[in-house]
């Protein structure tokens, strides 16, 4: 579980658990990260393991396998991501970089060193959290929103894959939710359609194995019919970007 300290990834391994499955947790801060162990703790009779790993790192992935390598993992969730919000130009060069190296080279690289042992086994599976940002250009997150393109992509040829080594791929397109990094930045009112990180969770594994991809959320998937195939592609970037403005530039 990668981003495992707050919001969806925590949702996820708390949803995980209840399920029975032993746990492997990894997030930058080792603080959350054990106190969402020992929450879990109270509630579930499974193991659960800590790793404060920086997903920035460009060894990330080979440090990780390494620390997994007596485990049999049979499913990956990578919900880690970075997000510099506002004008494109006044987002230092360095921050951006950032972003592309946990949203993008973070999970490609997971799931080609933990897919080989998955398709060598026959079986797993890999949960990348993507954003409905991936459907279109999205201002004032363009990085971000670009890295979320790569995932929808990157996932749904590897389901194609993948499937007949035993491996399914589901790509996650979140939109709004009641994170707490999400409501630190909120404007005022919030987005329609907002869901809690538990419901993102459980919708995402009912459809783990049934699809390549999916939206949570009955709002945000009519929403993004709308944009795709109703309003024009202008009409549509115009819409988000006047939506992520009031978040990134307020």
């Amino acid at each position: 579980m990668a981003g495992a300290s707050e919001g969806i990834g925590a949702a996820f391994a708390r949803e995980l658990a209840r399920r029975g499955l032993d746990l492997v947790l990894v997030a930058r801060r080792p603080e959350p990260l054990d106190e969402l162990a020992r929450e879990i703790a109270g509630f579930a009779r499974v193991q659960v393991r800590c790793i404060a790993l920086d997903l920035a790192r460009s060894d990330a992935a080979a440090e990780l396998l390494r620390q997994t390598g007596e485990r049999d993992v049979g499913l990956v969730v990578y919900n880690a991501a970075l997000a510099p919000g506002g004008a494109f130009l006044d987002i230092p060069l360095a921050q951006q970089l950032a972003a592309l190296d946990v949203n993008t080279r973070g999970p490609l690289a997971l799931a080609h060193g933990f897919g080989q042992r998955m398709a060598a086994r026959g079986q797993g599976g890999l949960v990348l959290l993507s954003s409905l940002t991936a459907f279109q250009g999205s201002p004032f997150v363009t990085t971000y929103g670009a890295t979320k393109s790569f995932l929808l992509s990157l996932s749904e040829g590897l389901w194609y894959e993948l499937a007949p080594r035993g491996v399914d791929v589901l790509c996650v397109l979140a939109g709004a939710t009641r994170t707490p990094n999400y409501l630190r930045q909120r404007a005022e009112g919030g987005a329609p359609g907002e869901l809690e990180p538990e419901q993102v969770a459980r919708e995402a594994l009912a459809k783990l194995g049934r699809a390549p991809s999916m939206i949570p959320g009955r709002f945000n998937r009519f929403a993004s019919q709308l944009l795709r195939r109703v309003l024009p592609r202008r009409a549509a970037i115009r819409l988000m970007g006047a939506q992520t403005r009031r978040m990134s530039l307020d």
